[in-house]
């Protein structure tokens, strides 16, 4: 029961109706058995995805700071692509990925 209490709900009351669904069928004989190993993995994995998006958004930010840096010039000696270590394409498919326009970097 403390479990339960503690337990953030991310999902609201659909999750905890799930829960319970699944308590009351994975349940032999009649006391309520809820597997609170699933709610730790859950938890894991809610850790994981916050760090992913973290370290997308630091990636994000590092690309914007160069392109500010070289003024907007992606290609040649001196713009971020040669500044990141990447080929221009490939810094062109990170910018998209990461919804990176011009107005990101430019100013207007």
């Amino acid at each position: 029961m403390k479990a339960l209490t503690a337990w953030s709900w991310p999902g609201n009351v659909r999750e905890l109706e799930n829960l319970m669904e699944r308590s009351v069928i994975l349940s032999r004989g009649t006391a309520l058995h809820v597997p609170l190993s699933e709610m730790r993995a859950e938890a894991r994995l809610t850790i994981v995805s916050q760090t992913d998006h973290s370290l997308e958004n630091a990636e994000r930010e590092h690309i914007l700071h160069v392109l500010r840096q070289t003024k907007g010039a992606i290609a040649g000696p001196d713009g971020a692509a040669a500044r990141l270590g990447l080929k221009r394409t490939t810094l062109q498919s990170k910018m998209q990925r990461l919804k990176i326009t011009r107005r990101d970097y430019m100013g207007s």
